[in-house]
């Protein structure tokens, strides 16, 4: 009997096409669903700085539409790029649930795409304080909210750092696409090291090394998802794709958590 075409429903296909962690783990990226993962291993990505990847988050989406937009920005015009983000922005909001931290993550995501797309620093950052404001005014308690404060931030930091070159070579996309990642972080770190008193001394690292894999991850997750609801042996190559590079993920986060002093704090 085939599945529903929901979250639950492309949760169990994934789950058995890949085994654990790696199910709960590519689920957790693609739709925010907690992943099944041993304290050993969450551990681990909490001393590197990566704690963030292993569920859909404000920070994760706006890393994510700013990579749409790097890509989209070479194929297309930066209208037809921004409509057809905004699109798949809205279309995963409505098949998710418009939950309160996702529609934040997705406005948030909104403005990054903003920014990269057409590259306008100060009216960006504009955009950020009255959509901020108005989330605010909207919702006062969000400010105490710790996903809340990671988008913004994450956002902040895309938006001054993580605007791509232009160029169209391999290397120039590996830059863009560690210089987004970083951005956020760059602006998250004090906040983390503030909420759980932890900060990560080998997380640039870790992202340097694991970083390139989301949007990867997310690409091959979603195509092995539907594939696999359609006819189950059909996703099963782009589902062993996604489980070398889930494999490699997991196996670099383990490596550099056991670097000495990975992590300082309680």
């Amino acid at each position: 009997m085939m599945e529903p075409f929901t979250v639950s429903g492309l949760t169990t296909v994934l789950g058995r096409m890949l085994p654990e962690p790696h199910a709960g783990f590519l689920a957790g990226i693609l739709f925010g669903t907690r992943a099944a993962m041993t304290k050993e291993l969450i551990d681990a990505f909490v001393a590197t700085g990566t704690i963030h990847i292993v569920a859909l988050s404000g920070q994760n989406l706006s890393i994510f539409t700013g990579t749409l937009a790097t890509w989209f920005a070479s194929l297309f015009s930066r209208r037809l790029a921004s409509l057809l983000i905004m699109f798949i922005l809205v279309w995963f909001l409505w098949f998710v649930g418009p939950s309160p931290s996702l529609v934040r993550a997705v406005i948030m995501g909104s403005l990054t795409l903003f920014a990269v797309i057409f590259g306008r620093r100060n009216l960006s950052l504009l955009s950020l304080v009255l959509a901020v404001s108005i989330m605010l005014l909207l919702n006062p308690s969000w400010i105490d909210d710790l996903s809340f404060q990671l988008s913004v931030l994450a956002t902040f930091g895309i938006i001054l750092f993580g605007s791509p070159k232009g160029t169209k070579n391999m290397w120039s996309w590996i830059q863009d696409e560690l210089r987004i990642t970083l951005a956020a972080q760059l602006f998250t770190t004090p906040l983390i090291f503030f909420q759980f008193h932890r900060i990560s001394l080998v997380a640039p690292l870790t992202n340097i090394l694991i970083g390139w894999t989301m949007p990867f991850l997310m690409g091959l997750g979603w195509i092995a998802a539907i594939a696999g609801y359609l006819w189950l042996p059909l996703g099963a190559l782009p589902a062993w794709a996604a489980w070398v590079l889930l494999t490699y993920v997991i196996r670099a986060v383990e490596i550099t958590a056991m670097i000495p002093w990975a992590s300082i704090g309680k």
